[in-house]
């Protein structure tokens, strides 16, 4: 008996799984503000050099801000103050409209930088001047959140699939609290680094196994529907960061709140089932019975118990296979590396952080919900090409659109947003679908792209439409690579390397 038959005697979808899900919120909703909280608390603010040394005489004391800017900062080529450079003595002679042709050296900020605060009333960038040379720091902080993030989800993965889901949920959780709340304490640049690595590391065993344990309690029938709702506490910690950095607009309490929802998630896990499919693939019959029992008791199917019992269930064990099977893994980079690229970059559309940040998080809701009908009428695989090479497109226009063109810009990147997001919600779906229970959560870390696009928006130093042109390649070159994957609607969830029929229909090598 497999247990995708015990499953669907028992009800597949029901209070338990509802139950399941709603637990899982409290964690869920923390890991998209951590995975773009670089947005709000890496900003950079206007700024300016500190003119204040050349502070010398009456004369430069009597002039307003703007007349000392005048005679200490450049201009920029295109008419704006200089951010990262200044004269080491006044130009009063600008004052006057003085022109030459002789060009006036400028040097490097001599006394650190002021910032505009308001908007922002602290950020790494302002706390450790991470700003004009020191820009490429700034930028790697979100680099190294999600090397961290790489790390952890093969080390999650393999306890996970090894010691259970629902213990390794709880490691989790405490283990992001805790590195999470030492960012936030952070007395050195060199200090939040290290635990901003190990809280990527940690909120990547809450994002996979999350997925993974609902999906194997979910019934065929009902997969996407599983698949789409917990894809959904993204949509509303997008919402959440929205508003609490909205709120909150200095960056050490920032991290606090946005982790809070993790005490309560420790809380509510003692009510957290282990997977059943998970028990039973491993030989621990007994254990899976006692869920199995939760289940259908709690979905009014305690009748059916009768014919499910340790005993049957122990036939549908069997020796599970030790190697582990890599499938496609470059559409997984492809649509990490393209969603972090636009929902990190979320300036140069007209609107303020908040309410980019806010737009891009509404628009997929609606994206997700026709995810759902697509995957169930059509397909995980025809879904993944669309999406992904449809993202690539907006990438496209967005290249050509002029930048003083800001609706047309947003309506473009809105509308590549929710495609990229629509892709990822189906790649952890149709992910969790391709692998055995014995090695599923392998399969959720192939995707090493979110570590690279931090450091691709450098690339605009070089020529500002060469982040967009790469992102716009890996988006349509992966959505080509999709049409290599198999098709997994209707098929039942493999328990084990044996259950797939046909090895080239399940494993796919790049």
């Amino acid at each position: 008996m497999k247990f995708d038959n015990i499953l669907s005697d028992i009800n597949g979808f029901g209070k338990f799984q509802i139950q399941l899900v709603l637990i899982q919120v409290l964690s869920r909703i923390t890991v998209p503000c951590h995975f773009l909280l670089n947005n709000f608390m890496a900003a950079i603010p206007s700024h300016h050099c500190n003119i204040s040394a050349l502070d010398n005489g009456d004369l430069f004391k009597n002039l307003t801000l703007d007349q000392q800017l005048t005679v200490s900062v450049p201009l920029t080529p295109g008419g704006s103050p200089s951010s990262c450079m200044m004269y080491s003595k006044p130009q009063y002679q600008y004052l006057s409209g003085y022109n030459s042709t002789n060009k006036i050296s400028a040097v490097e900020c001599l006394n650190g930088w002021v910032f505009d605060n308001s908007t922002f009333k602290s950020t790494i960038a302002t706390e450790w001047d991470l700003v004009c040379h020191r820009k490429g720091m700034n930028k790697s902080t979100a680099t190294i959140f999600f090397i961290g993030v790489m790390f952890g989800a093969p080390l999650f993965g393999y306890l996970s699939d090894r010691f259970g889901r629902r213990r390794l949920l709880l490691v989790s959780y405490l283990c992001s609290m805790t590195f999470a709340i030492l960012s936030a304490f952070s007395s050195s640049y060199a200090m939040f680094c290290v635990m901003r690595f190990f809280t990527g590391m940690s909120l990547a065993g809450i994002s996979i196994i999350s997925i993974v344990l609902n999906v194997e309690w979910f019934s065929i029938e009902h997969r996407a529907f599983s698949g789409v709702i917990i894809s959904l506490d993204w949509t509303v910690g997008n919402w959440l960061l929205a508003l609490l950095a909205y709120l909150i607009n200095e960056w050490r309490m920032l991290i606090l709140v946005v982790t809070s929802p993790l005490v309560l998630a420790i809380f509510a896990w003692r009510w957290l089932p282990e997977s059943a499919r998970w028990l039973m693939a491993n030989g621990k019959a007994d254990e899976a019975h006692h869920y199995i029992k939760k289940c259908a008791e709690m979905n009014n199917r305690a009748k059916c118990l009768s014919t499910i019992t340790p005993t049957v269930e122990n036939s549908f064990i069997l020796k599970p296979e030790t190697r582990i099977y890599n499938s496609c893994k470059c559409p997984r980079f492809g649509l990490a590396f393209t969603y972090y690229g636009i929902s990190l970059n979320i300036t140069g559309f007209g609107l303020n952080p908040y309410l980019a940040q806010f737009t891009f998080g509404s628009i997929e809701m609606p994206m997700k919900v026709g995810v759902y009908f697509f995957l169930e009428k059509i397909g995980r695989k025809p879904g993944e090409i669309a999406t992904l090479l449809t993202t690539g497109l907006c990438l496209f226009i967005n290249i050509f659109v002029p930048r003083d063109k800001w609706v047309a810009r947003t309506v473009v990147a809105v509308l590549g947003k929710a495609m990229s997001e629509a892709s990822f919600t189906i790649a952890y779906l149709y992910t969790t679908e391709l692998y055995p229970t014995v090695v599923r959560l392998h399969s959720l870390y192939g995707s090493t792209g979110r570590v690279h696009f931090p450091l691709i928006i450098l690339l605009e130093d070089v020529w500002y439409l060469l982040p967009s042109v790469i992102y716009c390649a890996v988006a349509v070159s992966s959505g080509l690579m999709a049409f290599l994957l198999p098709e997994t609607l209707n098929r039942r969830l493999p328990e084990f390397i044996e259950d797939i029929d046909k090895p080239s229909d399940f494993i796919i090598s790049c």
